[in-house]
């Protein structure tokens, strides 16, 4: 039995080619509900899932958390910024899970993860089952662009926001990728409007659920709002006290909202 609960509360690094680049991720648990793990910008498996993956319940669900090339182990290569670079991180994480052999997943996305998320389950309605997404948006406002401007020097940022990324990258990579970050999203509001992925939203058939922190600095509220109205029976949860970084913060709750709501989301509708 020690030797069961080794292996459900262990966590497991592998490295696989995906799409001509090795990608990091990792793996706990051993449920049969396969939950992928989509981290925010610059960010890893560890560095933004630490409490997901010490935490969830383990018995039920297997969780798969990866780095987007160019982020945390999923270097080399360096990161690159396409036009669509978050709909090229959708295209990786669909072909992560076509090497693994899974057939059905829930995703959890945080912030650009959750964008990455909404263009894997519009693309790949048959694999994303669920989704669950925190700290996304759909498009950028002239607005977020001034927010996302006046944040480009690290040096700008709080000890506590900046450390993890600076252990993870050194300041050397980290400074000029963050720069580039801001770039590419001033990519897609001068070269697409400010459209990331609208679009998208009518063809997500997953059982959605949108978690807002209402404090959350950088990601205002007419972005849940948006992708709420926009994506089909979706639920939208505001956290009063949450901030961007909700999941970490408050994790307990956090963690039972989500398990609570794939639950629910599994069992069969009731006809009454």
């Amino acid at each position: 039995m020690l030797l069961d609960e080794q292996r459900r509360s262990g966590i497991l690094s592998h490295k696989i080619t995906v799409n001509g680049v090795r990608i990091h991720f990792e793996t706990t648990g051993d449920g049969p509900h396969n939950i992928l793990l989509l981290p925010g910008a610059l960010g890893s498996s560890r560095t933004d899932f630490s409490k997901q993956l010490s935490d969830f319940n383990k018995r039920d669900y297997t969780l798969i958390a990866f780095d987007p090339r160019g982020y945390g182990k999923s270097i080399p290569p360096k990161r690159t910024w396409p036009l669509e670079f978050l709909q090229r991180d959708a295209d990786d994480a669909n072909s992560l899970c076509m090497k693994l052999g899974l057939k059905t997943v829930s995703v959890m996305g945080w912030s650009d993860g959750g964008i990455t998320g909404m263009i894997l389950a519009a693309r790949n309605p048959d694999l994303v089952k669920n989704l669950i997404i925190w700290g996304a948006n759909a498009y950028v406002t002239e607005n977020d662009m001034k927010l996302f401007n006046s944040m480009r020097d690290i040096n700008s940022w709080s000890e506590a926001m900046r450390s993890p990324f600076m252990a993870l990258y050194g300041e050397e990579y980290f400074r000029q990728q963050w720069s580039n970050w801001v770039d590419a999203y001033q990519a897609y509001y001068d070269k697409r409007s400010g459209d990331i992925c609208k679009d998208d939203l009518q063809h997500i058939k997953a059982k959605t659920l949108i978690i807002h922190g209402i404090k959350d600095p950088l990601v205002p509220l007419e972005h849940p709002d948006y992708l709420h109205h926009n994506i089909k029976g979706s639920r939208l949860y505001m956290l009063p006290e949450g901030k961007h970084n909700l999941h970490i913060r408050y994790y307990r709750e956090f963690n039972f909202l989500v398990e609570n709501f794939l639950r629910s989301a599994s069992k069969p509708a009731s006809h009454l």
